[in-house]
């Protein structure tokens, strides 16, 4: 039976904390920033944890 693969693309944007859960960027962060508010860049700027049943896809897919 061959080993599994870590999917790279997953790899390069999400993290498995010591918990298990899963860690990710928010989106809408890369550009055009002057035509976000204040409020909204600084919630852009944080991460947040993957929820329900697409996190134990994504922790499948990275190996875990």
């Amino acid at each position: 039976m061959p080993k599994q693969k870590t999917h790279k693309g997953i790899a390069k944007r999400m993290k498995v904390t010591g918990t298990g859960k899963v860690k990710r960027k928010r989106s809408f962060g890369g550009h055009l920033m002057s035509t976000k508010n204040a409020k909204r860049r600084r919630r852009i700027t944080g991460s947040t944890m993957v929820a329900g049943v697409i996190a134990k896809t994504y922790r499948g897919l990275l190996g875990e």
